[in-house]
């Protein structure tokens, strides 16, 4: 199963909302994603746990 589902996040640099595309399938991700507001790279850490409950967490390239 290939489910997509979107996120709405706030960009740590530039504090806007934007919206992820996480693929619900892969249960642990570790990626870059540029914000496309500022272009600035974030880190996109996500989750997803036995229940399908995801967990995202973004921060900047720095931290």
């Amino acid at each position: 199963m290939n489910e997509l589902a979107s996120h709405k996040v706030h960009c740590p640099y530039c504090g806007e909302i934007i919206e992820l595309l996480i693929d619900c399938s892969v249960e642990q991700q570790n990626y870059l994603e540029d914000c496309e507001v500022c272009c600035c790279p974030i880190v996109v850490d996500v989750s997803i746990d036995n229940q399908g409950q995801r967990l995202v967490n973004v921060r900047n390239e720095n931290q």
